[in-house]
């Protein structure tokens, strides 16, 4: 009997260690992407932070996880309540955890946007064939615009990771744009917006680094949230997101505004991995 008691006991503690996430917290733990420095992305998003605390009625708490790795894996175990994803590791995380998209940013009215293959003008590259038996710089493996995109552009241009040039991951955008600006690798894939940003605050030097080739539109970065918050609350944060005009809050999404947004949006990514053959359960 003793040992039936504490079998129960054990389990009891094993259902309280796996009990679900509060569907209505008193605090929304909100992630942003690694894109940066993560005390740059926390201090850039106070306004944000603000203003949630505000329309919703509740305490806000950024987190800026080490790499998107991470904060699939944050999201997948419950330990956040919204995140700002970028399409591929909004992709990745749908596929292990019970998520929602809700809003994507919207930058001249739209909710897509673009990816820049850029290269170091001093390297001799005039197209991408020119890439061949070089190093090129991505960002981190599940970011859509600084790894999935340029590298289906060199795919599409017959040039294979591995086999036509050499890949470097270094983590972030601002990294992938540096390192080709300083020729430890001579080509690199990140978001145009972004990089056009680095060029204006003059962290990139436009005389050094060049775009070679720009993607088609792909669906902007999305929101997305716990599916099993309380409904009323998933409603109340649609609403509060798609209603942001403030330009303190949206000037760190280099954005308008932020437009409704659906999981099918992103079917499109999906595909640019069947296209390149990659296992995306893997990363």
């Amino acid at each position: 009997m003793k040992k039936v008691f504490a079998a129960l006991a054990l389990a009891a503690v094993a259902l309280l260690g796996h009990a679900a996430p509060n569907p209505d917290p008193d605090t929304l733990k909100v992630a942003l992407l690694p894109d940066e420095n993560a005390s740059t992305v926390i201090k850039n998003n106070r306004p944000l932070e603000i203003h949630l605390e505000k329309e919703l009625g509740k305490k806000i708490e950024l987190i800026v996880t080490t790499d998107y790795s991470s904060m699939i894996e944050a999201m997948r175990h419950g330990r956040l309540d919204l995140a700002y994803f970028g399409p591929l590791s909004y992709v990745l995380a749908k596929q292990k955890s019970d998520i929602e998209a809700f809003a994507a940013i919207k930058q001249k009215g739209d909710t897509t946007y673009q990816s820049v293959l850029v290269v170091n003008t001093g390297a001799g590259i005039g197209n991408i064939a020119d890439i061949a038996n070089k190093n090129v710089a991505y960002g981190d493996k599940a970011s859509t615009s600084s790894h999935l995109i340029p590298k289906s552009i060199l795919a599409q241009g017959g040039l294979k990771a591995g086999e036509n040039y050499r890949e470097h991951f270094v983590g972030a955008h601002d990294a992938v744009a540096i390192a080709v600006q300083n020729g430890h690798a001579q080509a690199g894939g990140l978001s145009k917006p972004i990089f056009e940003s680095l060029v204006q605050r003059g962290i990139i030097d436009g005389n050094k680094v060049k775009v070679l080739a720009e993607s088609k539109p792909f669906p902007q970065y999305p929101w997305t949230m716990r599916s099993n918050l309380k409904p009323e609350l998933k409603e109340k944060i649609r609403a509060v997101f798609t209603g942001i005009s403030d330009p303190a809050v949206l000037k760190p999404f280099k954005a308008d505004g932020f437009g409704p947004i659906a999981d099918k949006d992103y079917d499109v990514v999906r595909d640019l991995g069947t296209l390149l053959k990659l296992d995306l359960s893997r990363f």
